[in-house]
């Protein structure tokens, strides 16, 4: 059986919460931002975190759920390729950070998979970079069959876009919404009811954004019908994307979904 994103909406959000409909093809003046500025764009609203700047990506740490409630990065075109690979790389705790997170024992038999929010694919390009993805503060608990192909399939749509566009802005975590899938471990880390990933490009005369959710199931979906716009995940989570952009940009781009764009199909 198929199931779509439309379901996620039903499940989580009040119908009136969501935009009749998206806006496509708008417009935006150029803006030049730099990467420390949008990085500190997620703005909370609730939950608890503790952030934690790692050399290729910030996370927004939740110590009570001991997993991100996001992480952020850019990728440019040129970070996609890289001499390094995740071969001797293997899952551990973020002893610097002192913060409390999962560790290996919460996974085990647990019939979930260890999904990074930040990959490791997407680091390349430093070897240091990619050994952080693996720590557990990066790490959400995520059905196998999602993260070894849907999942996956987003995470390289993301490494193309990059190519396309020169560079992206990525925002990526959980969604916890009834708790459906309830807490696994000894140190009960909590399991997403779902996935989200906003993205945000640089065209030549403005911005372009998308997003994207995931539930946190091994159904089978279709790619396009996961997408959506920037503002329903909003919605959806509470946090505020990209929000160093001037008001009337952000709310131009955050309610874009222009697939022809990001050529999805």
């Amino acid at each position: 059986m198929r199931t779509t994103c439309i379901a996620l909406l039903t499940l989580f959000l009040a119908s009136s919460c969501i935009p009749a409909r998206p806006k496509a093809g708008a417009q935006v003046p150029a803006r030049q931002l730099r990467t420390e500025q949008l990085a500190s764009t997620v703005t909370k609203i609730g939950p608890t975190e503790i952030i934690i700047d790692y050399e290729g990506f910030t996370v927004s740490h939740n110590p009570q759920r001991r997993i991100p409630n996001w992480v952020f990065y850019e990728l440019t075109a040129e970070e996609t390729n890289g001499p390094y690979s995740r071969k001797g790389k293997d899952f551990q705790q973020d002893s610097r950070s002192q913060v409390p997170q999962s560790d290996s024992y919460d996974f085990r038999g647990s019939g979930w998979s260890r999904g990074h929010m930040a990959p490791a694919a997407d680091f390349k390009w430093s070897d240091s970079a990619m050994w952080e993805t693996f720590y557990y503060t990066n790490i959400c608990p995520q059905d196998r069959e999602l993260n070894n192909r849907y999942w996956n399939t987003l995470e390289n749509k993301v490494r193309s876009w990059a190519n396309q566009f020169g560079k992206v802005y990525v925002v990526t975590g959980p969604i916890i919404g009834k708790n459906v899938n309830g807490v696994i471990g000894s140190h009960g880390v909590t399991v997403p009811d779902a996935f989200f990933k906003a993205i945000l490009a640089p065209l030549a005369d403005g911005w372009t954004s998308i997003a994207f959710m995931m539930e946190n199931t091994p159904d089978q979906r279709y790619f396009k019908d996961c997408a959506t716009t920037v503002n329903v995940v909003e919605k959806m989570t509470g946090f505020d994307f990209f929000s160093s952009l001037d008001d009337s940009v952000e709310e131009s781009i955050e309610d874009l979904l222009d697939y022809k764009t990001w050529r999805v199909y």
